[in-house]
């Protein structure tokens, strides 16, 4: 490794609290960004969304189980895939343990693929996870929150996303994450969605590699994340 730029303690501790400052004023921006996502208007969801999933057909309502927030992680894995996708993948190691936090919090956390369930479902058990998978096959739910596309779609770059016009994805798949409300008649809101390097967010791995002397090192790759595996497979 190319070694760094070597000085005296003292100066180490001066140039440290000039960074000190930089990370507190991050911080009261990310504070100050939160408060403007919770005051976010709401849109209430009219379309009766089917799942399938290990319990059986469940609805979009029944998926927030005795929450009555829901978060849904887009998870990208095509029908005609055998294995879902590695950059998913790492969010899902990453998202997994906090799920029970979640809850404790009136919060209910579920993964949501367009594949069929018995691949999601064999898939989640491979990669040790217990948070709870639904396929939305056969429904518009991936296409109405814009990670499912057309092969036409994107021929045409009309397979727009992340809000932007021309801001063509690659593939039928996207990732994305998704929030939904539920108020006291049962009504279902859509509060909130991210995507593209709005997921960086919870990619803890990345917090620590922004730490050290490398930090990511991903500007020799031919994409950021095309170092990634599925967590069984380093090393192959």
């Amino acid at each position: 490794m190319k070694r760094g730029n070597v000085v005296s303690q003292t100066e180490w501790h001066k140039a440290r609290l000039a960074l000190l400052e930089q990370e507190k004023a991050q911080t009261r921006a990310r504070a100050a960004l939160t408060q403007a996502r919770l005051a976010m208007p709401w849109v209430e969801i009219s379309t009766n969304y089917r799942f399938t999933g290990a319990d059986g057909e469940e609805t979009l309502a029944s998926l927030f189980g005795d929450a009555d927030q829901l978060i849904v992680y887009h998870f990208m894995f095509d029908a005609d895939w055998d294995v879902g996708c590695k950059s998913c993948s790492l969010l899902a190691d990453h998202y997994g343990p906090s799920v029970a936090h979640l809850a404790a919090r009136d919060v209910a956390f579920v993964t949501v693929s367009i594949a069929p369930w018995p691949k999601l479902e064999a898939f989640r058990k491979r990669m040790g996870w217990d948070f709870k998978w639904v396929s939305s096959a056969g429904s518009d739910f991936n296409r109405d929150f814009r990670v499912s596309f057309t092969d036409d779609e994107i021929a045409n770059n009309q397979a727009n996303y992340n809000y932007q016009e021309n801001n063509t994805f690659p593939g039928r798949e996207a990732p994305g994450i998704s929030v939904f409300a539920k108020d006291e008649d049962g009504r279902i809101y859509h509060t909130y969605s991210t995507f593209s390097r709005g997921l960086e967010t919870f990619i803890g791995a990345y917090d620590l590699l922004d730490i050290v002397p490398k930090g990511r090192d991903e500007d020799a790759l031919a994409h950021g994340m095309m170092w990634v595996r599925l967590h069984d497979s380093y090393g192959d």
